[in-house]
This record gives C-alpha cells, structure tokens and sequence, in this order.
C-alpha cells in the first residue's frame, strides 16, 4: 500500500511539474503580434516618408533659382505669353480676353484674396487675373468634369496655402487649368504630375510675375469680398470692354481706378 501511495504522489509531483514547465504559447503569440504590428506600422511611414522624399527630389529640379528664373520652361504643355503690367480696369468694367481663362493682361483695380482660398463658385475674371499679378496660382477646374476625390485632390494643394486659389471655371475646355502671370498649363487628370510642378516652378517666383512682395490678402467689403465675390459672367465682353494688352488704357499715373498693386 505504501509503495502504490508513495507511486500516485511521485506521478501527481510530475504532473504538477510538467504543469508549471509548459511553454507559454498565448504570451508568446501576443509578443509575436506586438512585434508584427510594430514592423507593419514602421515598414508604413518608412515608406511613406520615402515616397514624400522622392516626391521632393522630383520637384527640386522645378525650383527657381537666379541660375534657373522659370523652370516651367521644362513642363510639356505650359503657354507663356507676356502682357503688360499694372492696367487696371472698374469693378463695373471688362476685359476682351482672348484666353479662358484669362492669365495676364488688364484686370480689376481689386484683387481676387489668393492666401490659399478655395472659392466655392466661379469668380470674375478681372479679380482673379489681378492676383496672378502679385505672384499667385491659380487652379481653375470645369465642375462637370471634376469631383469627388479629384476635387480634394486639387484642394489639398490649395487650402491655406499663400499664393495659391482655386475656383471652378464652367465651360472650362478641359478639366483642369493652371494659371499664373504669363503662362499656363491644361491638364485632364487631377494626378498628373504636372500640376505640382507648375506650382513649383511659379508659385511666388520673384522672376515670373510683375509686383514682386505685393500682397495677397483679403481686402474686404466693398473692394473685394472674399465671401462674397463677384461672380464670374460667362457672356461676351462686349465692344465696350477693354482690350487685353491694355492700349486703351491711361498709364498707371493717370488712372483713378482702385488700388495700387
């Protein structure tokens, strides 16, 4: 009898034993996964961040410099043209502009609040050309053609960005067109690479736009109202407007006809 106890407690010591020796595979598998979730989330901003970095590398080439005053000369598709500077025309006035939209030539005495405004409806012409005159962007987009997550695209390059704004512009002939003083670019795909480096190249160059250091704020109720601005009028300018190079109209000394700048 003493043998048979002495054998039933020598198993239940080695039961016990094996018991408090297992391998803990449930504390075990929760590391694993801690570690697995740690890789995935550093493998994602590493590569993220990557890609932001090579994105900059891209457009570093697109950067001005006193070696390179407009490097939108290297983007397939940009239209310069020059136009005089500083002929500015009445809030009740037009302009026979011969592009559309417009991109240089005279403009309206008040200009378009550029800070990286995203006007939700079209915007008379005459304002917007006048910001393009202090250094700005503009991206112009055909609301038919343009929505969703192409729209939020084009936003996020804008929003609260200076020297930026963006409108839509209906009966646009292509989606999406980029202006700044002297040049544009069309483009039909909110993803082309191009719309960044035309921002790149022209945003606030002090070699590509007449009024270098003039400003782009709102200038408030009763010249511009940012809340509330002029609409765009898609009709014809009329034999009265003024003509686009300006000609018709009295030199910057003589013109009585809004601000400075």
């Amino acid at each position: 009898m003493a043998s048979a106890k002495t054998s039933r407690s020598t198993r239940k010591g080695s039961s016990s034993l094996v018991r408090g020796n297992s391998t803990p595979w449930g504390t075990i598998a929760a590391a694993l996964l801690v570690v697995v979730l740690a890789a995935t989330v550093f493998g994602y901003y590493f590569v993220q961040s990557r890609a932001k970095q090579q994105e900059r590398d891209a457009l570093a080439a697109f950067t001005p410099s006193d070696s390179q005053h407009d490097p939108s000369t290297k983007i397939p598709g940009v239209v310069t043209q020059s136009f005089p500077a500083g002929k500015h025309i009445r809030p009740t006035e037009r302009v026979a502009y011969t592009h559309f939209p417009p991109f240089g030539g005279a403009h309206d005495g008040y200009w378009a609040a550029c800070t990286g405004v995203v006007y939700p409806t079209a915007v008379r012409n005459e304002n917007m050309v006048h910001s393009l005159e202090h250094g700005t962007v503009w991206i112009a987009y055909n609301p038919a053609q343009v929505t969703g997550a192409a729209l939020d695209s084009l936003r996020q390059r804008v929003a609260g960005k200076p020297f930026t704004m963006m409108s839509p512009y209906p009966g646009l002939d292509q989606p999406i067109s980029l202006q700044s003083w002297g040049h544009q670019l069309k483009v039909s795909d909110a993803s082309d690479p191009r719309i960044d480096q035309f921002i790149q190249a022209l945003r606030s160059n002090k070699y590509a736009y007449p009024e270098v250091g003039a400003s782009c704020d709102a200038l408030g109720p009763g010249q511009f109202d940012q809340d509330n601005p002029p609409p765009f009028n898609p009709t014809s300018a009329g034999p009265k407007a003024h003509k686009e190079d300006g000609s018709d109209i009295p030199d910057a000394g003589e013109q009585v006809r809004g601000p400075a700048g």
